[in-house]
């Protein structure tokens, strides 16, 4: 059947769901949402999708469904609310970040009852998804992969296989480790530099000269510098994925202590009140010890 008449499942409407519905409705596919929330809900309708009533109905509806959900823990409520309303050769997508361990364990249950799994991680925010210039990490049998071709396409243009399921769950969280870690120096540059007399403008606007620029700076500089948080990724959401590095890593027994004082600035820019706002807001952890300007709207 051609794609554009393929109705296609979206399960977790949050800012990376819809945003992958969108990339969806460009190509014409009839798309089938659904989210506990009514007013996201809403949202996907006015730009052209249709939700279901009761999560079991993207089920009836799709052969394809895309996960898109906070955590892996909620990934296996979902698949338990959906099990007596799955079919064998359908196909799950999932793009949420979770547990590696727990995501393999989903496969397994789902492959018991014939239906396909694929790991499809995002790196890259809200934003650059809808813009479709977000990477992607796949982990999943290599025919699965194949057979779902076109869909993937659609989701990222960029692909990148890393092997079965689990493979890469593990994989975002290195790039995640990295690309934080990345926005936290960022965070602490501008800050140092602020206090040393320099206007973080300008601050930005050199180093992105210099060798120490990063892609960061691009995505995230400009929203540090005027301490505008408007959100592309939440950064309760980083916290979480940090959190579950730090579990992995001991379950792996590997060090990663700047990991560690990650989630610390993560944690009291979270109890300032930023938690919901842009993941950029971690420059607030350094502004709550007293320096620079007090205020902390967003």
């Amino acid at each position: 059947m051609p794609l554009e008449r393929l109705p296609i499942g979206v399960i977790g409407l949050g800012l990376l769901g819809t945003a992958v519905a969108e990339r969806f409705l460009i190509e014409n596919p009839a798309v089938v949402g659904f989210d506990p929330d009514a007013i996201r809900c809403d949202h996907l309708r006015r730009l052209g999708g249709s939700t279901a009533d009761q999560i079991s109905d993207v089920c009836g509806a799709c052969d394809v469904i895309v996960l898109s959900l906070p955590n892996s823990s909620v990934v296996t409520s979902v698949i338990q609310q959906l099990a007596s309303a799955l079919r064998a050769g359908m196909t799950i997508i999932d793009t949420t970040t979770g547990d590696p361990d727990q995501m393999v364990a989903i496969g397994k249950s789902l492959a018991e009852q014939g239906v396909g799994y694929l790991e499809a991680n995002v790196a890259g925010s809200s934003v650059q998804m809808r813009e479709g210039t977000a990477t992607v990490f796949l982990g999943g049998d290599p025919e699965l992969i194949a057979a779902n071709e076109a869909v993937l396409s659609i989701i990222a243009p960029k692909r990148v296989s890393l092997g079965p399921v689990g493979c890469a769950s593990k994989f975002k969280l290195v790039h995640n480790l990295v690309l934080g870690l990345h926005r936290a120096v960022l965070a602490e540059g501008l800050y140092f530099a602020e206090s040393l007399g320099f206007s973080p403008t300008d601050t930005l606007a050199l180093l992105q000269e210099t060798p120490a620029a990063s892609a960061v700076m691009a995505t995230k500089g400009k929203k540090m510098v005027a301490r505008n948080y408007d959100v592309q990724a939440r950064l309760s959401q980083h916290l979480k994925d940090v959190r579950l590095m730090l579990e992995m890593a001991d379950r792996a027994v590997a060090h990663i202590p700047l990991c560690e004082l990650h989630r610390e600035l993560l944690e009291r820019a979270e109890s300032l009140g930023f938690g919901d706002a842009d993941n950029s807001a971690i420059i607030e952890a350094y502004y709550s010890d007293g320096a620079g300007d007090s205020d902390t709207s967003h």
